[in-house]
């Protein structure tokens, strides 16, 4: 009796064990195809972003500019060579060329596919030597050592008078800024305002800040001379002195 109790109990544990099934490992394959394929996909896709890199600028046109030459821009821009159109974005080139002296401001535009560059600058214009500090002042107050083709202010100005002559004179059009030949600083007691400027073509003028946008339409008031020379008097009157042959 006790032999079948125990043989009835070594049943029952061998039952409640619970069987373990180990399944095998499924092996990792390889399919060479599809990376081979995915290799030459990732080839080819480089390949053509370097050929797209290389693509160069070729055509370039400079628009607004009087003083400095179409080739001096190219060279601020650092586009000499034709370069690469992608590499060199428009907004990479108004940089360069906003950061010199010479340009106030720069507008880059691309066209043909980014291969045609139209280059439309603001100059910082020359407006006069001033001969005591013997600089070439720009239209920002910027001064330079180069010289240029621009009327020359002969003597100290006082600073409070100096910055608003400055001011004044980047107003003037490049038509009559071209015909002032020599600027004198001529104050009086009751003007310490006063400038008296020679012109290109024998006449002279006289002119205060507070009217000195006057001088702006110089080329209406000679053509009014009746090929006479004289001083006009733009500070008081704007009348013609006519001066003896």
């Amino acid at each position: 009796m006790d032999n079948r109790k125990s043989r009835s109990k070594k049943r029952a544990k061998r039952n409640s064990v619970k069987k373990t099934i180990i399944k095998p490992k499924k092996k990792f394959k390889i399919k060479y195809k599809k990376v081979f394929l995915f290799l030459v996909y990732v080839v080819i896709f480089a390949l053509a972003i370097a050929q797209i890199l290389q693509i160069p600028i070729k055509n370039i046109i400079v628009k607004n500019n009087y003083y400095l030459s179409d080739q001096e821009i190219i060279d601020i821009a650092g586009i000499r060579d034709y370069p690469s159109t992608i590499i060199n974005s428009a907004y990479k080139l108004e940089k360069k060329l906003e950061a010199s002296d010479y340009v106030q401001s720069a507008k880059v535009v691309k066209k043909n596919l980014l291969t045609k560059v139209i280059i439309e600058i603001d100059e910082n214009r020359p407006l006069f030597y001033y001969q005591p500090a013997h600089k070439t002042v720009l239209e920002d107050g910027t001064m330079i050592d180069d010289m240029y083709d621009v009327p020359i202010l002969i003597n100290q100005v006082p600073d409070t008078v100096y910055e608003e002559f400055r001011e004044d004179m980047s107003g003037v059009p490049i038509s009559v800024l071209n015909k002032m030949s020599e600027i004198k600083y001529v104050p009086t007691e009751v003007d310490p305002e006063l400038f008296l400027i020679s012109m290109n073509d024998g006449n002279y003028v006289y002119i205060t800040l507070a009217k000195f946008e006057r001088i702006y339409n110089y080329i209406e008031y000679a053509e009014g001379f009746d090929q006479k020379k004289g001083i006009l008097h733009l500070d008081s009157g704007d009348y013609l002195e006519i001066l003896e042959d």
